[in-house]
């Protein structure tokens, strides 16, 4: 999984938009800003810090930071009785669950800790697996986003205030860790401010797995228990590169093995040039593209690190229209000029506003506290300087594959972001043997996506009417997914009576 790319990207990756993990960031019109400064440091970025993830050395890089965030049983056991969250402000009646928030520390030296929400099944807690669940951006909350507006047992009301009951939470089949990563991310921090510039893939899978070694000494419980890593978009990133590092510590010190058991991602940012040549067909195929500014992109894009001057110039003349790039077929959050925000329409079971209603609440002292969390301006996403974006998954991808790790990607078929088309680019590259053929999943006597496996147990599924935030669209069919990974079984095919 070694391997250099050279780079030479051209101003055409204004287009490329990165998978942060929601429209908007923090509920502000930043969002547009952050997305175009990120793409524009990547741009000028060295070109060895766009070579594919290196795991050697990892090893040696954390060992020291273990030592010095080792505590004692009897302290572990304190900060886990800290952390159990009594209620949250406005949660609904008949929570049966146990949930905890707080910190966990990965750099002593530096004051560097990372947040976690923790939620345990409401049923059979201690048969059920772990997952970690982590959202994009690079730099976006996975308690906004992945917890309040997605898998979480809990949505926001649009009254800023009150929580309502997700029955398709991912609680349901999993005990689920929302971890806010990397530092300067929602509630995680740094009381040294210099590490905000030195964010990147290679740390944020440093500092996540230094994390879960540590919460596994918080809560012993969970030690020999079956574990799995989920997100979504610029998770594509992080879990691939999370599960790496785990398999290697775990070739190394068998005392801190995490019994790692698969991974599962979302509409996953998986390489520069596939994900642009994926967006162009997507806008194509879904009628947003003329034929003539199409033909014109594909004469003049070679969808590579070579594409310069012309391929910028074809792309210009492309302008969608304003839609939820998102989910291009979902209503949108409409600002009014009063100051006001509402749906432009209806889609049940989705609000497009949810990112306002999840600002708010998660802004509130007094929702803070019962969180544990350090009274701050939280965010969305955050701004942080990246200095190191692979290229491209792939090669990491195939060595976990190598290595028999159950590896399951899905994708819902209304993003244009990280759309279908950029994913099946990807996975052609693995040159993968199709050992199940591409076939119907139903969800309710209904077609929920399809589905096809490949030797060594890689699964590739797309999930119908979904966006880029599918546990958000599509719940149902979100839960099965999930569902199936943990059974090890493909999801299932009913056929029509």
């Amino acid at each position: 999984m070694m391997r250099n790319n050279n780079n030479t990207a051209s101003l055409f990756y204004f287009l490329l938009i990165i998978c942060f993990a929601a429209l908007h960031a923090d509920a502000s019109p930043s969002q547009a800003d952050r997305l175009r400064e990120f793409i524009r440091s990547r741009r000028n970025a060295p070109s060895d810090n766009k070579s594919t993830f290196k795991v050697s050395n990892i090893g040696h890089r954390v060992a020291s930071s273990l030592l010095s965030t080792s505590y004692s049983d009897s302290e572990q056991s304190a900060l886990k009785a800290a952390d159990k969250i009594t209620a949250l402000p406005g949660q609904p009646a008949g929570v049966d669950f146990d949930q905890y928030g707080g910190y966990v520390t990965v750099d002593e030296e530096n004051g560097r800790a990372l947040f976690y929400y923790f939620v345990e099944a409401p049923q059979g807690a201690s048969t059920k697996p772990l997952l970690l669940w982590l959202n994009g951006g690079p730099g976006c909350s996975s308690l906004g986003y992945g917890a309040m507006q997605e898998l979480g047992p809990f949505r926001v009301n649009s009254d800023n205030k009150t929580l309502s009951r997700n029955k398709k939470a991912w609680n349901n089949v999993a005990n689920v860790i929302f971890l806010e990563s990397p530092a300067g991310v929602g509630y995680s921090y740094s009381n040294t401010s210099s590490d905000y510039d030195l964010s990147g893939d290679q740390r944020t899978a440093d500092d996540a797995y230094l994390f879960l070694v540590n919460w596994l000494e918080r809560f012993p419980e969970y030690k020999s228990r079956p574990f799995y890593i989920s997100g979504e978009s610029y998770a594509g990133h992080y879990v691939p590169q999370l599960a790496a590092t785990i398999l290697i510590e775990n070739s190394y010190n068998s005392k801190t093995a995490i019994n790692l058991r698969g991974i599962l991602v979302g509409n996953p940012f998986l390489d520069h040039n596939m994900n642009f040549k994926g967006r162009i067909d997507y806008f194509w195929s879904h009628g947003t593209l003329s034929d003539e500014i199409f033909a014109n992109i594909t004469r003049h894009c070679h969808f590579d690190d070579s594409d310069g001057e012309e391929c910028e110039g074809a792309l210009e003349a492309f302008h969608p229209g304003q839609f939820d790039y998102y989910n291009i077929y979902a209503p949108i959050c409409v600002d009014a000029a009063n100051g006001a925000y509402y749906p432009s329409g209806n889609l049940p079971g989705y609000d497009p506003c949810s990112d306002y209603y999840t600002y708010s609440y998660l802004n509130d002292p007094a929702v803070q506290k019962a969180f544990h969390a350090r009274m701050t301006n939280w965010s969305g996403c955050t701004n942080l300087d990246w200095k190191d974006s692979p290229r491209s998954m792939v090669p990491t991808i195939a060595w976990l594959i190598e290595k028999k790790l159950p590896v399951w990607i899905f994708s819902g078929d209304f993003d244009s972001v990280c759309p279908l088309p950029a994913t099946r680019y990807s996975i052609h590259d693995l040159n993968l043997h199709v050992t199940t053929p591409w076939r119907p999943w139903t969800v309710n006597m209904e077609v929920g996506g399809y589905v096809q496996q490949y030797k060594g147990g890689f699964t590739f599924a797309s999930v119908r009417g979904a966006g880029h935030m599918v546990p958000s669209s599509q719940a149902d069919r979100a839960l099965i997914l999930l569902d199936s990974l943990l059974k090890g079984v493909l999801p299932p095919y009913v056929q029509e009576q």
